[in-house]
């Protein structure tokens, strides 16, 4: 029978409560652990997702951003030539660009809020699952290891995580000092 039917239900549960009223608190255990193993790891792959997709839509308001040059420059050329037609044309084209920059921001801004929180939960998650792997040991003096992700992959990760945050951030105020300008 599962115990958790969410994610948060991981983290908000009591492991004492539920071994309490358990007849058999190391199977309880280990079931426990089997799901926290693979929320954990649903979890870690939402995580993932979610940096990937900040990371797509980042590339691509940068890609549109150097469009919004182009067309600039392409206006003024057309002026230079006599064709304000053309400029006109190629200032709309760039607007069109900004609108679309318009709705990509609040996607960026989404990716980026839900990456955070899946990693907040993923810590959770990680906090739990090592109170459950230390009661295990408590009872019955196995050593219980996430199969998930080895101490390596998961050292890594962590750099990792920091690395992109610190990103993130240093590109924020990056855009936040632009459009100061």
């Amino acid at each position: 029978m599962p115990h958790f039917s969410r994610l948060t239900d991981i983290i908000t549960c009591s492991i004492t409560e539920i071994l309490s009223v358990s007849p058999d608190p190391g199977q309880a255990l280990k079931e426990i652990l089997e799901e926290m193993n693979e929320g954990l790891a649903a979890c870690r792959r939402n995580v993932r997702t979610s940096a990937n997709n900040g990371e797509r839509l980042k590339r691509e308001i940068s890609e549109y951003e150097a469009q919004l040059k182009e067309w600039k420059d392409r206006a003024r050329q057309f002026l230079a030539d006599g064709d304000e037609d053309g400029a006109r044309d190629s200032l709309r084209r760039k607007v069109e660009v900004e609108d679309l920059i318009a709705g990509l921001r609040p996607e960026l801004d989404a990716a980026n809020s839900t990456w955070q929180h899946m990693l907040r939960i993923q810590k959770a998650l990680e906090a739990r699952q090592a109170e459950a792997a230390r009661r295990m040991q408590e009872m019955t003096g196995y050593i219980p290891v996430d199969e998930t992700q080895s101490a390596t992959a998961a050292m890594s990760a962590s750099a990792e995580v920091v690395e992109r945050a610190n990103e993130v951030e240093a590109e924020l105020e990056a855009l936040k000092r632009e459009m100061n300008s």
